[in-house]
């Protein structure tokens, strides 16, 4: 199937609704139920924590119903649009906890609406990255498609994350905490709206090769078997929960680290900004470099450049090179770090979309849905997992979020926290990815021409 621009502009702006509500939970949802309203870091990160292992077995039997799925309008397009409506109402409520409840009613409220926003994100979550290996062949239209969509959805990762810290206190008309339970509120809605209007978007303009309602779907045993013996997919799900986890530790304390160390919580958003900038650059451009390197060499050089980038800002804070007036400096790292983030965020999806292409020759099923099941999967498990860790790691280096001042241990442990375990699984992610994956580009000429 050959995609219109049109068709192609309209993926994108699904992928764009799509991560602005993933990173508003992502990286604020610790700060605003622990700083915000006053929970205990660990309990929100064991919440979390326990989500994400309800969603290994939520995500693979969405990944099998997507698979099962016959209706006139498709397999994806109706699951798009009724996970992304109940999506939008759960994320509201998140932020929305109402000021009449005491701690064990919030803590209650936390628990049900991010299980709930966990299952909602997933019904949708799946279907729309499924499409890419169903609607494209491999080679550079794919690779064109991917890049779109993940540059889009770079762009809705960069809005929640540059603006919350200065939309929230313009919505809650102040700098309290009680003004800012008032601003999240009112911007959740705001970003719910958004997505909605995304995702009707894709739903209304992006087709998909339509399945006849009478065709029978495979055993559900027979879909799991294809997926565990497709060792390439396996490779790439072990690699993209090494790189989310690694970003997402960061992510989850540097906010701590520049109201606490740096001194400066609002140049987070300028810092946020220009991170940003960086990653979508460099997704936009992938097809560009494509022509001069080979997919693998440039998803090495994504591990390297942001392994630079993390030991940077760890050289930086123990030298105390900024001061809160001097903040920009760590520009640089927070480039290097989202650089290399959108190389790889980009050729992983690639890859994985190669790898349903690869079990259809070697296994002879294609389970695009069930395949990408486990990207949302892994994408949640890493996102868990790290908030869990920041939780953690707030209250082993006994952070008081209530003083205005920390100790010098406590900065210490904060900044090696926020970097070197992330180093260390992007090493391991280098190892993984030299070890076992094989789908170089004369690999997938020859798939694609077994497939033709």
């Amino acid at each position: 199937m050959k995609l219109k621009t049109g068709q192609k502009c309209a993926f994108g702006f699904g992928a764009f609704g799509k991560d602005i509500v993933y990173m508003l939970i992502s990286s604020y949802l610790l700060y605003y139920y622990n700083v915000v309203l006053g929970m205990s870091s660990v309990f929100i990160g064991t919440v979390m924590m326990a989500a994400r292992i309800f969603d290994a077995f939520n995500d693979p039997v969405m990944g099998i119903i997507v698979a099962k799925t016959r209706t006139r309008w498709g397999r994806f397009r109706p699951w798009i649009f009724a996970g992304t409506v109940l999506n939008a109402v759960t994320i509201y409520a998140l932020y929305a906890t109402p000021e009449s409840m005491g701690d064990s009613a919030q803590r209650v409220w936390l628990t049900v609406f991010y299980f709930a926003w966990g299952i909602t994100y997933t019904l949708m979550d799946i279907p729309f990255w499924s499409m890419i290996p169903a609607i494209t062949e491999p080679g550079s239209d794919r690779e064109q498609l991917t890049s779109l969509a993940r540059t889009c959805s770079g762009i809705g990762d960069a809005i929640p994350t540059v603006l919350t810290m200065t939309v929230v206190p313009i919505l809650g008309a102040g700098s309290s905490m009680a003004d800012y339970r008032i601003g999240f509120k009112w911007w959740a809605l705001i970003i719910a709206v958004v997505f909605v209007i995304s995702e009707l978007v894709c739903v209304a303009c992006v087709p998909e090769r339509l399945v006849a309602c009478d065709e029978k779907p495979g055993k559900i045993s027979d879909m799991f078997k294809a997926l565990f013996k497709n060792d390439q997919a396996m490779t790439v799900v072990v690699s993209i929960i090494l790189v989310y986890t690694s970003l997402n530790i960061c992510g989850n304390l540097v906010l701590y680290f520049f109201r606490f160390d740096v001194g400066n919580e609002g140049a987070y958003s300028l810092f946020a900004a220009v991170a940003f900038a960086a990653q979508v650059l460099v997704m936009m451009v992938i097809p560009l470099l494509r022509k001069r390197f080979s997919k693998s060499q440039l998803f090495i050089s994504g591990f390297i450049i942001q392994i630079a980038g993390f030991a940077v800002i760890l050289i930086m804070a123990f030298a105390k090179l900024y001061t809160p007036q001097s903040w920009y400096i760590l520009c640089l790292p927070g480039i290097l770090i989202y650089l290399g983030y959108g190389m790889l965020n980009v050729i992983m999806t690639i890859f994985l979309s190669d790898s349903v292409d690869y079990g259809e020759v070697m296994n002879g099923t294609r389970e695009e849905s069930v395949i990408f099941s486990m990207q949302t999967f892994t994408v949640k498990l890493a996102s868990g997992v790290a908030v869990f860790l920041a939780g953690l790691v707030v209250d082993w280096i006994h952070l008081d979020t209530a003083a205005a001042v920390q100790t010098q241990d406590t900065l210490d442990a904060l900044r090696m926290w926020m970097t070197i375990p992330s180093v260390i699984l992007l090493i391991v992610g280098i190892f993984v990815f030299k070890r076992f994956y094989k789908l170089d580009d004369t690999r997938m000429e020859e798939i694609k021409s077994k497939l033709n």
